[in-house]
């Protein structure tokens, strides 16, 4: 097969026509400075509203309750600090979980260091955290509830929308990292009972480095960058306008297809083939699933050699999340949900998104059985 399989979309996506369309004339002829009075400039700026309405008739939201931002990390950082400081009189302690992404899990870890308390919560071995653990782990001096809509590298999706509920019942803000999940499932803040919400542009065809904060109407965020005052004084800096309306064009252009059938269709076929080698496993829930990941655990074998064998033909994956994968360490997902050490290693992602096809899940089933064959037949882990 001549080409390259792309089956990495969980880690980004290529840019979608619409997309790419929208976004051009802001690249060329239409590149003023949103701040300024002139009209080439007020152009811009038109273009930034409108992509915020766009982009809020799409998640059930208001269009003042929309900022945008430079990423899902910037986002999630945003919402995290500006939720702390909002409630500082109330308390310092955190709930988040144990399969949060490292945007979550470090900022929780920096505001330890500042001397708040957080509770990682447990998951199954599905990566579901349970209810009780929650309600439980709920004090007066709660401030924050964060926990993601649905997981990057398993592919989980959480119950949001129930433990929205309890924060709501204790008067606790909830926060939502929705970066996998935006543009993939469909998500309606109200019903989620959500106050702040993540999610990034290039996870669904956006452009990178691009991203937006969903805040409830009536918090009133304090800034995470200081300077002109952009954003309604959130978030200061020229405004990246390319990027934002590539972020609503493509979030647009996704929202009549959801549900995602033919993704899920090429996902499940993987995992109905792919699960026929020995001595392998699906990783996430098997039902609350994201629509494109399908990951892996093969036993006896190291991840990373794999991916570099899937590479040397033409088939672009993961093992674990994109962010992490210059690290040795098993992925923290997978020691979350019980796996010991030697066996997380030997785990893959492949994350479908719909510029593949079916050839492409023919390539991948020719040929991983194969890789893997060929990894456990060195593998002294696997004769022992």
């Amino acid at each position: 097969m001549a080409g390259t399989v792309y089956l990495d979309n969980a880690a980004t996506t290529k840019m979608s026509k619409a997309a790419l369309e929208a976004s051009m004339p802001y690249l060329n002829e239409g590149y003023g400075n949103p701040s300024s009075v002139y009209s080439v400039g007020q152009d811009a700026k038109r273009a930034i509203e409108n992509a915020r309405n766009t982009v809020s008739e799409s998640i059930g939201a208001l269009p003042d309750e929309i900022y945008f931002t430079g990423g899902g990390t910037e986002s999630d950082n945003w919402a995290i600090l500006s939720a702390v400081e909002l409630k500082k009189d109330k308390g310092k302690h955190i709930i988040t979980s144990a399969i949060e992404h490292p945007a979550v899990l470090n900022t929780s870890k920096y505001l330890e260091k500042k001397g708040y308390e957080v509770t990682y919560l447990s998951v199954d071995q599905y990566g579901q955290i349970s209810m009780d653990e929650l309600r439980d782990s709920v004090r007066d001096d709660t401030v924050l509830i964060t926990i993601m809509m649905a997981n990057n590298e398993i592919g989980t999706i959480l119950p949001i929308s129930e433990i929205g509920g309890i924060a709501r019942e204790r008067g606790i803000l909830f926060h939502t990292d929705a970066v996998q999940a935006v543009g993939h499932i469909p998500v309606d803040v109200k019903e989620l009972n959500v106050d702040l919400l993540s999610f990034s542009g290039h996870k669904f065809g956006g452009m990178k480095g691009v991203g937006t904060l969903f805040a409830k109407k009536g918090l009133n965020l304090p800034p995470l960058l200081h300077g002109g005052g952009q954003e309604r004084g959130g978030r200061s800096g020229t405004e990246n306008v390319a990027g934002i309306v590539s972020l609503a064009a493509a979030l647009n252009d996704m929202m009549p297809r959801l549900p995602l059938l033919k993704v899920t269709q090429i996902r499940d076929r993987l995992i109905k083939e792919l699960l026929k080698i020995p001595k392998s496993r699906i990783t996430g829930d098997p039902v609350n699933r994201l629509p494109g990941i399908a990951s892996f655990i093969f036993e006896g074998i190291e991840g990373e050699s794999m991916i570099l064998l899937l590479d040397q033909c033409g088939i672009c994956a993961s093992s674990g999340s994109a962010c992490s994968s210059g690290s040795l360490d098993p992925s923290h997902v997978l020691l979350a949900i019980g796996l010991p050490h030697e066996i997380a290693h030997g785990s893959l992602r492949l994350s479908v998104g719909e510029n593949n096809t079916d050839e492409d899940a023919d390539y991948v089933l020719e040929k991983l059985p194969g890789i893997i064959a060929k990894l456990r037949d060195m593998s002294p882990v696997w004769h022992e």
